[in-house]
């Protein structure tokens, strides 16, 4: 199964395939939603930890797409069909929002640990009922933020706690992507779901990851021309402010609309100011800037020796690297019994995040506390 990836590639991280750990020993990983689901099971081949056992679509022509690229594994348009599989460890879900809560469950349910596709849940009932669940049966579960496994924002992070940038002080982050190619594929986007879960699900994480906990936010928001031709009710443009309890500030942004300009502004990037010097890293240009310790401004251009490895030499924004990586992490941790990161609890705190935007943006920029949003899930 691992011929679909070329064995042969420049630099020493492009595919760095691990076979010391015997297949048999490997946790087996089954999908459901093929279309973004589908790089995770390909992904799992990049993996020493990972194999890939099952994939579930309501569609046919997706599980017949997939098989052509990954045959040998079991196909099936019924959920219930992949959470009976013995063979299934690891419950990928990469659906539409709206199906991550009760899909979710029935994966705990099943005896099943879970990855879910950012954001976990869009509703206050699905976060509640996903928190129980986790709680009863002692099941994990992994928020896929990817933005977190990419090569130059996990330099940036190892950077940072190492201390390089001193003490936090400030944090900016945005993702700005033209979405007209995603409504065309998910039409349940414009009616059922909010960018604040979708887009800004990235940038606010960033702000969660190095500020911890935040205590209040004012947002702003409007509708981009795209937006609104689309039929879309939420927000697609949203500007964040965000402050923790100790005064420390966070910024995001967010435009679904907009005409890109990539030599102007990667589609991702997460800056840090702190005490003793500045950091930032970039998506997809995978490049990661930071002072050195001279004050000089030193760039670390990671494209061409990671490109196949997190790219496959497709599409730059394909995301075979980051669900490796974290396919890779998790699965670890269920063997070592290691903390993880974002875990459940985590990823729900984002989520009471982004809700906190949603209801400031709603109000016209009305400052929201977290804090009320966290406890009435539950957590604490």
């Amino acid at each position: 199964m691992t011929g679909y990836y070329p064995r042969v590639a420049r630099g020493a991280h492009s595919y760095p395939l691990d076979e010391s750990v015997p297949e048999s020993d490997r946790l087996g990983l089954g999908v459901v939603g093929l279309n973004e689901g589908r790089t995770a099971l390909l992904a799992a081949l990049r993996t020493s930890r990972v194999r890939p056992v099952a994939g579930c679509d309501v569609s046919e022509d997706a599980l017949r797409a997939v098989e052509r690229d990954l045959p040998g594994i079991h196909y099936t348009t019924a959920y219930a069909e992949l959470l009976a599989d013995p063979a299934v460890d690891i419950v990928g879900i990469y659906t539409p929002d709206q199906l991550h809560g009760p899909q979710i469950v029935e994966a705990f349910e099943a005896g099943k640990d879970v990855v879910c596709t950012k954001p976990v849940v869009n509703s206050v009932d699905h976060a509640k009922a996903v928190l129980e669940a986790s709680r009863r049966t002692g099941r994990k579960l992994l928020v896929g933020q990817s933005i977190r496994f990419f090569e130059s924002m996990r330099r940036q992070r190892a950077a940072f706690e190492r201390g390089e940038v001193g003490e936090l002080e400030v944090v900016e982050t945005h993702y700005t992507h033209r979405m007209d190619w995603y409504y065309d594929g998910r039409p349940w986007i414009a009616e059922k779901s909010d960018w604040v879960y979708l887009g800004m699900s990235h940038p606010l994480d960033l702000l969660r990851w190095y500020l911890g906990p935040i205590d209040r936010v004012s947002a702003v928001g409007s509708r981009s021309s795209l937006a609104r031709s689309a039929g879309t009710t939420s927000f697609d443009v949203y500007s964040v402010n965000a402050t923790t309890a100790d005064g420390r500030i966070g910024r995001a942004f967010g435009h679904y609309g907009m005409h890109e300009l990539p030599r102007a502004r990667n589609s991702i990037e997460c800056m840090l100011y702190g005490s003793e010097g500045t950091s930032l890293a970039k998506y997809h240009d995978m490049h990661y800037l930071h002072t050195g310790a001279d004050g000089v401004e030193v760039l670390e251009d990671l494209l061409y020796e990671y490109r196949h490895f997190h790219f496959n030499n497709e599409v730059h924004g394909m995301h075979y690297g980051e669900f490796a990586n974290y396919l890779q992490y998790f699965a670890e941790a269920i063997v070592r019994g290691d903390a993880y990161s974002p875990g459940l609890e985590e990823g729900l705190e984002t989520f009471a995040l982004m809700e906190g935007v949603r209801r400031s943006a709603q109000a016209g920029g009305a400052p929201v506390e977290i804090a009320p949003i966290v406890a009435a899930l539950g957590i604490g």
